[in-house]
């Protein structure tokens, strides 16, 4: 059944004048697809851009990653469905995506960034106008002015990097939604999408043969780009990039104006008290090196000649004060020794007459 299939929209394929490469939508081989690699989400490039999964495809007798990424519905209220592996009778078919106005069924495979198995999360049409959700794709509010915010979409799983549906991998069966959904008019993958497929099929790297499930390139901001995001934790609720420009329009507190007015004042105060000394210091730095060199040792004579008065003066006083203590001691014997005279020149005159007396 999957061979006839396949040989009916190979013929199809060619009918409508597409490439090999994408004829590739309806191989079926014995071959299981390799797990999906992990990797950031690169910016949304703008308003109106719609996130589409990058995914194993097969060419040439291999598999090759399709980066993931963002591009432009063809018409307003269509979402992509994206495409999966199918194991059934023995091989691995694949299923290719569609745009349609509902999600389909695409194998219960967890591409992450709101498809995570099931429906789809990412954004929503109101009035013509595709919004992102910014809790689940990453989006920078600048730029991409459509938006909302919706965190009870995201669960805390483990994430399943199985790429394919059936025996040995994703146990899923459509809904009756995802039925419906299918049966509804689609249109398929965009030319832009189409260029993007056989860019990838073309580069060596992305081959599994090469580069065994870790390709160079996991995703792309726009078809053509060459951005390379490699190894990294899927998507973030809200990026940092959200906030700086809040922070940068915010207006200061009171607290904060006064602490920039005092800052002001200080350095004002700071550059006053440097002048007085530039100025002095400045035309000494540009005299003449002779000059300077007498004005240094002038300057040394008198240091010289201040210290050698200085040294006088201290030592005057000391021979001043020493010529008065040595007259007053002298004073001072003289008072002590007139008395003591006195009194031996009595007691002498004293005996001379007791002398006489007897005498007498």
């Amino acid at each position: 059944m999957l061979k006839f299939i396949r040989v009916r929209f190979i013929l199809l394929a060619l009918l409508l004048g597409m490439t090999p490469a994408l004829s590739s939508a309806q191989i079926s081989i014995t071959i299981a697809p390799p797990a999906l690699p992990v990797f950031d989400q690169p910016l949304c490039p703008g308003d109106g851009y719609i996130w589409v999964p990058g995914y194993w495809a097969y060419a040439q007798n291999d598999y090759y990653w399709v980066p993931g990424v963002w591009v432009s519905a063809p018409q307003p209220g269509y979402l992509w469905t994206p495409g999966y592996w199918g194991f059934e009778g023995g091989h691995y078919g694949w299923h290719a995506g569609y745009w349609g106005l509902h999600i389909g069924f695409y194998g219960g495979v967890n591409y992450g960034f709101g498809y995570f198995g099931s429906g789809f999360v990412g954004g929503r049409w109101e009035g013509g106008r595709f919004l992102c959700n910014t809790a689940v794709w990453h989006v920078n509010t600048t730029v991409v002015h459509n938006t909302y915010v919706d965190r009870t979409v995201v669960r805390n799983v483990t994430v399943n990097r199985v790429s394919f549906n059936g025996v040995g991998g994703i146990q899923a069966r459509p809904t009756a939604a995802e039925q419906a959904a299918a049966r509804e008019q689609h249109i398929e993958a965009t030319q832009e999408q189409r260029t993007h497929e056989e860019t990838a099929v073309q580069d060596k790297n992305q081959s599994f043969s090469v580069n065994k499930g870790n390709p160079t390139r996991t995703a792309a901001t726009k078809v053509g780009a060459t951005e390379e995001v490699n190894h990294a934790a899927t998507p973030v609720p809200e990026q940092k990039e959200t906030n700086k420009p809040e922070e940068a329009n915010r207006a200061p507190t009171p607290a904060e104006e006064q602490k920039e007015t005092n800052k002001t004042e200080t350095n004002k105060e700071e550059t006053t008290n440097k002048e007085p000394a530039t100025k002095e210091e400045t035309p000494k730095a540009n005299q003449p090196a002779a000059k300077r060199g007498e004005e240094t040792d002038k300057e040394k004579e008198r240091t010289t000649t201040k210290e050698e008065v200085k040294s006088k003066e201290s030592a005057t006083p000391e021979k001043r004060e020493e010529k008065p203590k040595a007259e007053t001691q002298k004073g001072h014997q003289e008072a002590k020794l007139k008395p003591t005279e006195e009194k031996a020149k009595g007691e002498k005159e004293k005996d001379e007459k007791k002398e006489k007396d007897k005498q007498q």
